[in-house]
C-alpha cells in the first residue's frame, strides 16, 4: 500500500512539474528563446521582420484570418528571453468594424482556450453611449474599458480596444508565458 501511495504521489509531481515545463504558443511556436531565435521562428511562420527597437522585435503579417497586422516580440533589454507576444489589428475609425474584429477574436479565443476569467465592456463616468460615433469618441477620450483576459496553465491572453495614436482605434491581444515571465520577474526582483 505504501509503494503504490508512493507511485502516485511520484506520478501526479512529474505531471505537475511536466505542465509547468510547457510554454504558451504563439503560431505554434513556443513563447521562449533568445529575441532573435524567436523573430528567425516568426520568419520561418511567415512574417515580414520590421526592426528591432528597446527590446521589442517588429514583425508584420496575416494573423488569424486579420491581413497586416503588427506584431511586437517583447523581452527585457537587460535580459534576452521572450515572455510576451502583441499583436496589433489595423487601426480604423469604425466602431462597428473595431467591434466586429474584438468580438469575433474573443470568439475564437473562448472556443480554443476556454471561457474568459474577466470580459469588461463598459464605460467610464458616462451612461453607454448611443452610437457609434459616440463609442468611438469615449474611446478616444480613455473612457471605455473593453477587454478579456484568458487564463491558461501555460500563460494569460489578453484581448482589448484601444485608442490608436492618432486617430481611430485598434484590437491588442497579447500573449504572457507563464514560465518566462516569471523569469523575467525574478531577475526584476534582483534589481530591488
Amino acid at each position: 500500500m505504501k509503494r503504490l501511495i508512493s507511485t502516485i504521489a511520484t506520478v501526479f509531481f512529474c505531471i505537475c512539474s511536466f505542465a509547468q515545463s510547457e510554454h504558451l504558443t504563439f503560431k505554434g511556436v513556443p513563447i521562449d528563446g533568445t529575441l532573435d531565435a524567436y523573430v528567425e521562428n516568426m520568419k520561418k511562420a511567415g512574417f515580414e521582420y520590421i526592426g528591432k527597437e528597446d527590446g521589442i522585435a517588429i514583425l508584420q503579417g496575416d494573423f488569424a484570418g486579420f491581413r497586416n497586422c503588427t506584431i511586437g516580440v517583447i523581452t527585457l533589454q537587460s535580459f534576452d528571453l521572450v515572455n510576451r507576444i502583441t499583436v496589433l489589428f489595423d487601426t480604423t475609425e469604425s466602431w462597428s468594424d473595431l467591434y466586429g474584429s474584438y468580438s469575433q477574436l474573443k470568439e475564437m479565443l473562448t472556443r480554443k482556450y476556454g471561457e474568459p476569467e474577466v470580459s469588461e465592456e463598459k464605460w467610464i463616468g458616462y451612461p453607454e453611449p448611443k452610437n457609434d460615433t459616440d463609442k468611438m469618441y469615449e474611446l478616444r477620450q480613455d473612457r471605455g474599458v473593453i477587454n478579456t483576459h484568458i487564463r491558461t496553465d501555460k500563460g494569460n491572453i489578453f484581448l482589448e480596444i484601444i485608442k490608436a495614436k492618432w486617430s481611430g482605434g485598434k484590437v491588442r491581444l497579447s500573449y504572457w508565458d507563464n514560465i518566462n515571465s516569471l523569469k523575467v520577474e525574478e531577475k526584476a526582483m534582483d534589481d530591488l
